[in-house]
C-alpha cells in the first residue's frame, strides 16, 4: 500500500481515508483508558468505528501502535509497582486462558 503525504499527516488507510494522526489520537485515547492494554490493529479500527477492508495498511499501523506506545510511556513515569501490578494482571490473564483450554480439551474428549 502507498501512502500519501498531505499537509504534515500521512494517509495510512485509503479504504477508510484514516490519517497516521487519526490512528496516534485513537492510540493515545486507548492508553489513557488503560496504559497497559495490548493494542492491535483491529482494536484501534474498533474504537474509530471503521474495519479493515483490504488490511494492506495493517503493518504500517502496527508501526503506528509501537512508535505511539513507545512515545507515550517515554513521556510518562512509571513506578515498579504499576509494572508489578501489570505483570501480575498478564499471569492471571495467562492462568485463566490456559484453565479454559485445559476444560476445553477435556470436555471435547469425554465420551457420550
Amino acid at each position: 500500500m502507498r501512502c500519501v503525504s498531505r499537509a504534515g499527516e500521512m494517509l495510512v488507510c485509503s479504504c477508510n481515508f484514516i490519517t497516521d494522526k487519526d490512528i496516534e489520537n485513537t492510540i493515545i485515547e486507548l492508553l489513557d483508558e488503560d496504559c497497559w492494554q495490548l493494542i492491535v490493529p483491529a482494536k484501534v479500527y474498533h474504537a474509530m468505528e471503521k474495519r479493515g477492508r483490504c488490511c494492506g495498511c495493517f503493518p504500517n499501523v502496527v508501526d503506528i501502535i509501537i512508535r505511539t506506545t513507545e512515545q507515550y510511556h517515554a513521556g510518562r513515569p512509571s513506578t515498579d509497582e504499576k509494572i508489578f501490578d501489570f505483570m501480575t494482571r498478564l499471569k492471571q490473564f495467562h492462568e485463566e486462558n490456559r484453565r479454559a483450554d485445559l476444560e476445553r480439551r477435556q470436555n471435547s474428549h469425554r465420551a457420550a
